[in-house]
């Protein structure tokens, strides 16, 4: 069976990969309706079929499945920018657990700190940081200087960083409607956040 990677790729829980018409569903996936989705970060692999023994195996798709990185480890350094999850919000801070680094899956255990300072480059003093993540958000950021040796200091206030990925209350994907809103696509209920690159 032959396998083909897509290092360059990195994929995150709920990202649409393809059709179950094209592609079998392997390990680190989930299927709804008739599409494929990645259900762990990682990065895309496709296997191919084996070669049929029988007629009743021929014509097999491929399976595509996301498994994680297992090469060297990448650490977080200022100056990176880092993709991570939004564990606790706080009155003065976010909390994020970093799992990418620069597009590669990094070492886990690593933790990212936004403070409210740091989240927004205009009118600081009124940022509320309920208002702009909520826990399970994965967001896009830079290291802006090193806490502990597990902890690091990130900032959302370019333009280009923030949510980049959010469920509603409902469930649903949300899309970005502006720079501080996002809207759920069934139940068009608008949830307020600090948006990365809105359309």
């Amino acid at each position: 069976m032959q396998v083909k990677a897509d290092p360059d790729t990195v994929l995150f829980p709920g990202d649409r990969i393809c059709s179950t018409k094209d592609f079998l569903p392997g390990s680190g996936t989930f299927v709804a309706d008739g599409v494929v989705y990645a259900s762990v970060i990682g990065n895309k692999h496709i296997s191919s079929p084996p070669i049929p023994t029988s007629p009743a195996q021929d014509g097999q798709q491929p399976v595509i499945s996301v498994t994680r990185n297992k090469g060297r480890p990448t650490i977080p350094d200022v100056g990176h920018t880092v993709i991570g999850r939004v564990t606790r919000i706080r009155p003065q801070e976010a909390v994020v657990d970093i799992t990418v680094v620069n597009g590669t899956p990094c070492a886990e255990g690593f933790q990212g700190i936004i403070r409210k300072q740091d989240i927004r480059a205009a009118e600081k003093d009124k940022v509320q940081v309920y208002r702009c993540f909520r826990p399970g958000d994965i967001i896009s950021a830079e290291v802006v200087s090193m806490g502990d040796s597990k902890s690091h200091f990130l900032s959302t206030s370019s333009n280009d960083l923030g949510v980049i990925f959010a469920t509603s209350i409902a469930g649903y994907t949300m899309v970005p409607i502006s720079w501080e809103q996002m809207m759920c696509p069934v139940t068009k209920a608008k949830e307020y956040r600090k948006c990365a690159k809105p359309l």
